[in-house]
């Protein structure tokens, strides 16, 4: 996969869970999720379009290319098992375990994160 810095990882998750909803998203909108200016939004689209990771269309609507979208997705999937891992095995408050995942997604090994979700459903959690 395209080596990204945390940041990108960021917005990249931020498309991928804005297009859930409505299967693209806006600048604005993903400015508006990572508490961003529209500029840095601009700036880290152009960033993920050079690297092929998203693509835009008419009306500045982004759509995560196939690339984009599985990378988007493994970040996803490791943030929401991390937090997971720290509600349920750790007792850590969900607004703390759901910032500390967020920094740890993109450090973590997939090793690491396996061993969490073997865990988790050895564990009945």
């Amino acid at each position: 996969m395209k080596n990204l810095t945390f940041i990108m990882e960021n917005y990249l998750e931020a498309i991928y869970e804005l297009s859930r909803e409505k299967s693209f998203a806006r600048v604005s909108d993903i400015a508006e999720r990572l508490n961003v200016t529209k500029a840095s939004a601009s700036a880290a689209m152009q960033t993920l379009l050079n690297k092929g990771l998203v693509s835009t269309e008419k009306y500045r609507e982004i759509y995560l290319t196939e690339e984009g979208r599985k990378l988007a997705e493994l970040t996803s999937e490791k943030h929401s098992t991390i937090k997971k891992f720290f509600i349920d095995v750790l007792g850590v408050s969900p607004d703390v375990a759901d910032t500390d995942a967020c920094a740890i997604e993109h450090v973590i090994s997939t090793d690491s994160v396996n061993a969490m979700r073997t865990f988790l459903a050895n564990n009945n959690h």
